[in-house]
């Protein structure tokens, strides 16, 4: 009986932590992602705002 609970609280232990790796790893793994995204959204809106003004020089010389 002693060597059964021992070994189920073992186990449980060793599911415990393996639980925790998962979650960290997929944390880990989302945060990646989001700043992946993020700078990739900026850079797009940076390039949109170039884009506008770059239109607006263009415009601002065609009306002369």
């Amino acid at each position: 009986m002693r060597a059964d609970a021992s070994f189920r609280k073992q186990e449980r232990a060793k599911d415990g932590a393996k639980a925790m790796m998962e979650y960290q790893a997929n944390s880990r793994m989302i945060r990646e992602r989001t700043e992946r995204l993020r700078a990739l959204r900026l850079a797009k809106e940076a390039a949109e705002k170039e884009l506008e003004l770059a239109n607006k020089a263009a415009a601002g010389k065609r009306s002369r």
